[in-house]
């Protein structure tokens, strides 16, 4: 049995008293509005409540949220039509004023704790039999001019918690695209095609594994899609969409 020597008895005293002088100097806030709260990463009752958490049911091809049960088989319009290049879109909230606050709070306002707060909402649907994480790039001139890639955040977060590795570098974006805001569907499509590439040796590290490929926001699908593509291609057997938040309706996501 290891004892605690006085010395470790007062090294651990001294860092209590600095841990509860740190929560009273910066206590933990509300990710959406500011509000104090009682623990990190946590939302107040008013944030919490204006949010929409997503499941099942879902359409079993894209995961978009049925109001009702369908059975499992059961596929939307636009999967009817044609088959989604991935394995479903699993999205831990609908976009909305609240989670939209988040996402741009760490997309441009550089609150990267907002990247741990993601990945806590975003870890109840992580597949059973995911074997890799894998964010969506930035091109390399927008993440010299941001510093850091917010899908990159995300998955490391999740990656902490959940136990499934991820790989930074896997997958490349090798042309810079324009911003998609705005855009309609097949616009967004063209934007982005040939816009992504696997890094060298990626095919032995995708060889018939489960990706989950990691985004903050799923508006259209336009980038999932391509992205989806390319790892499929690179050998990846199941490549499932995991976001923060999904646009559902008509809001355009920035």
């Amino acid at each position: 049995m290891q004892r605690c020597v006085p010395g470790d008895k007062a090294r651990v005293a001294s860092l209590a008293s600095l841990r509860r002088i740190a929560d009273l100097a910066l206590p933990p806030r509300c990710p959406g509005c500011g509000t104090i709260t009682p623990e990190d990463h946590r939302f107040c009752a008013s944030c919490w409540s204006s949010l929409r958490f997503l499941g099942p049911p879902w359409c079993a091809g894209c995961h978009l949220p049925f109001e009702f049960e369908r059975g499992p088989d059961a596929l939307c319009g636009t999967c009817l039509a044609s088959a989604p290049p991935h394995d479903g879109v699993r999205a831990a909230v609908a976009y909305g004023d609240v989670a939209r606050t988040v996402a741009l709070k760490l997309k441009y306002g550089g609150r990267m704790a907002c990247a741990e707060t993601m990945a806590t909402a975003m870890l109840r649907l992580m597949p059973a039999d995911a074997e890799l994480l894998v964010p969506v790039p930035l091109h390399r001139w927008r993440l010299w001019s941001r510093g850091y890639n917010q899908s990159g955040l995300i998955a490391a977060a999740l990656a902490r918690r959940s136990g499934v590795p991820a790989t930074q570098n896997l997958l490349r974006r090798a042309k810079a695209t324009p911003v998609l805001r705005g855009l309609s569907p097949r616009q967004r499509a063209t934007a982005v095609a040939g816009a992504f590439a696997l890094a060298p040796g990626a095919r032995q590290q995708l060889a018939g594994r489960t990706v989950v490929l990691i985004d903050d926001v799923h508006t259209s699908g336009a980038t999932g899609n391509a992205c989806a593509r390319i790892l499929k291609r690179g050998g990846a057997t199941r490549v499932i969409l995991l976001c923060w938040a999904r646009v559902l309706e008509t809001e355009a996501a920035d």
